[in-house]
């Protein structure tokens, strides 16, 4: 079974929610929500509870729950975030959730192995810079932060199992990533149980209208549907958002894969990752974390079709994208520097991603663990004889230590990797 077994069927709204007419005004908000999504479910529902928040003017209460596993956003994450801004310009109430209960059960979704839950300490560390790089993209005065901590401490033992006693584990084991587990004889600890319960319960303790998450949260937002239900409140409705795929086109964006771009980058590196995605991705992305309208994206599809150069477009995306979380003047200054170094005819299109930590570091030891060079002397060699490029500058200086960032080193006219140096 997968998650899409859990009941989704329509659950009757209030009386005086389906009173209220479906106008054209409601119409347009709901092209606006669905836009780039993946489901929303119920959608009668939800078109419902938008009439009844433009007629009597009281916004929705829109939820999205982020565990701080790490202290940084990727652009991955803005995904829904851009969706929950989107909202926020439709009137509604957004409610930031920083996970900090349930980031100490650790979320198994598409796991195939018991993760580790994080510390105390830990997870203080990440929540402290999650909402200040999240403002770059919500509006902070109509943003409610909240903490689950506020509600789930409270809960005691007692309450816990209370709330265990309104679900059950044959519908636990309708959960993919669980019955993949059950099945193949993989250990699923109890306190794994716990985690969908407690983002439920979540949506219990905020009175959520809708909830938002990526698709490989479809189980667990649909799990606090049901128990609403159970605590005698109308069901929040579900919205999920695709998963962005990273730089290598290939696997979800993560830091872990090394194919993310950080909204805390500088504009340089966040700039020509952007240029490094396939032409054929780059419409997802303007699809997902653009804010140019359909329409605008739609026409300049068509002129890529007639002849335009899918280049010139990127260069529009990566522009915005990084105004977005720099400035304009930042955004001008790296199309300069890009097109600086990529003057170099050879640098190829698809470079080896390699992520290393130790700034400031010699550019020696750089490219001996970036593996461009066999060794420190080898290294040192291919820098005297001029052999050695960073961002296209030849580099003169063995004793060069570069900061945290990302560069294209070059060594030779064959060797070539993009390194993101922490």
């Amino acid at each position: 079974m997968t998650d899409s077994t859990l009941p989704v069927s329509p659950t009757p709204s209030t009386a005086a929610a389906a009173a209220y007419p479906i106008t054209p005004e409601v119409e347009r908000d709901l092209v606006i929500v669905k836009r780039g999504c993946d489901e929303l479910l119920v959608e009668s529902e939800f078109a419902r509870k938008l009439a009844r928040s433009r007629a009597t003017g009281v916004p929705l209460r829109i939820k999205l729950g982020l565990d701080p596993t790490a202290p940084d956003i990727h652009l991955g994450h803005t995904v829904v975030l851009n969706k929950m801004r989107q909202l926020q310009e439709l009137g509604h109430t957004v409610i930031f959730l920083i996970g900090d209960f349930t980031s100490m059960i650790g979320d198994p979704s598409g796991r195939n192995a018991t993760r580790p839950p994080l510390t105390k300490e830990q997870i203080a560390v990440n929540a402290e810079t999650y909402y200040q790089q999240a403002s770059l993209v919500l509006d902070p005065a109509r943003t409610e932060v909240r903490y689950n901590s506020e509600w789930c401490d409270p809960l005691g033992a007692r309450g816990m199992i209370q709330l265990a006693s309104r679900y059950t584990v044959a519908r636990m084991l309708e959960r993919e990533d669980f019955t993949k587990r059950y099945k193949g004889g993989v250990p699923i600890s109890v306190h794994e149980f716990l985690y969908p319960l407690m983002q439920g319960y979540d949506s219990v303790a905020l009175k959520s209208d809708l909830e938002l998450g990526g698709t490989d949260q479809k189980f667990n937002l649909l799990v606090g549907r049901e128990l609403q239900k159970e605590y005698g409140q109308e069901p929040q409705c579900v919205l999920t958002m695709p998963l962005l795929e990273g730089t290598d086109g290939v696997e979800k964006m993560s830091k872990s894969k090394n194919n993310y771009i950080g909204i805390s980058e500088t504009p340089e590196s966040m700039f020509g990752k952007l240029m490094s995605i396939s032409d054929v991705m780059m419409w997802k992305y303007f699809t997902l974390l653009s804010f140019k309208s359909l329409d605008e994206i739609a026409a300049l599809k068509q002129e890529t079709e007639n002849g335009r150069n899918p280049r010139d477009v990127k260069v529009l995306l990566a522009q915005e994208i990084v105004a977005r979380f720099h400035s304009q003047a930042a955004a001008e200054q790296a199309w300069t520097d890009f097109v600086a170094r990529t003057k170099n005819k050879e640098i190829p299109d698809n470079l080896p991603e390699v992520a290393l930590t130790g700034a400031p570091m010699g550019i020696l030891q750089v490219l001996r663990e970036a593996s461009l060079c066999t060794s420190s002397s080898d290294a040192q060699r291919n820098v005297e004889q001029g052999g050695v490029r960073v961002d296209g500058v030849k580099v003169d200086d063995k004793g060069l230590k570069l900061d945290a960032g990302t560069y294209v080193l070059q060594v030779g006219k064959r060797k070539f990797a993009r390194v993101t140096l922490g």
